[in-house]
């Protein structure tokens, strides 16, 4: 099985390189053998023999060094979430799907344009925040920090519904994108280990796409009691 963990040095804020590490050990402890590749800048992919594709996030200049080199991609992504190949973005990474970028200087970047949305970026100002977040996929909400400077409009299909804290937009609670398998969100943690919930539902979709592998789950207790921990913690901070 192979895992694609795109922009590695770059996209690399808020250690959310753990999203790759408890993606790998759930499937190391499911007996499942896999190979992950390490790729960035001026590198070649075929984006469609991978099992699952992680982008992460990175500073607003270097989204924009590796927006340039992502359009390469372009095509192939597109028919990668078409076609439900799981894909996570975190961060400002999911940005690029949409249609413009804009900074905080008024200058608009082109994106890839496989999403109409547009993202706006905030002069001088960082949009910052814990939240606790729900999704039509699962029974459990989901916690996390947001650290961005953009406001996101036009986003149809979002990932989470806010329950306390922001959403893509200061008028929004909702957050992210979701379109079959892509999961994009500004929510991190890392979010699979904030959320061994949302990590179970990541490998578990990989399962039913090859030959239904029985997810191991029995060393997730450290990582679920750190969820309830923060989940608690954050209910009765929002309700003071």
């Amino acid at each position: 099985m192979k895992i694609l963990h795109l922009y590695y040095d770059i996209m690399n804020l808020y250690g959310e390189y753990g999203n790759i590490s408890a993606l790998e050990r759930v499937l190391q402890k499911s007996n499942v053998e896999i190979t992950t590749d390490r790729l960035t800048l001026g590198d070649s992919a075929d984006l469609e023999s991978y099992d699952f594709i992680y982008v992460g996030s990175g500073t607003e200049s270097n989204q924009k060094l590796v927006l340039e080199d992502f359009k390469k991609y372009r095509d192939s992504l597109a028919s990668c979430i078409e076609n439900g190949i799981p894909i996570l973005m975190t961060g400002n990474s999911f940005e690029m799907l949409g249609k413009t970028i804009t900074d905080c200087n008024g200058k608009a970047y082109d994106g890839l344009g496989i999403f109409d949305f547009t993202s706006v970026e905030q002069n001088k100002k960082r949009l910052t925040g814990d939240v606790i977040c729900t999704a039509d996929f699962s029974t459990k909400p989901f916690v996390g920090f947001i650290n961005k400077c953009s406001e996101i409009s036009g986003i149809t299909s979002p990932l989470f519904t806010v329950k306390h804290g922001m959403g893509n937009n200061s008028e929004s609670k909702s957050e992210g994108l979701h379109c079959k398998n892509l999961f994009g969100t500004h929510v991190t943690g890392p979010i699979m280990i904030k959320n061994p919930h949302f990590l179970l539902h990541i490998a578990d979709i990989i399962s039913k796409r090859n030959q239904g592998f029985e997810v191991c789950a029995n060393h997730l207790d450290y990582e679920r009691k750190g969820y309830k921990i923060t989940l608690n913690e954050l209910s009765k901070r929002f309700e003071e």
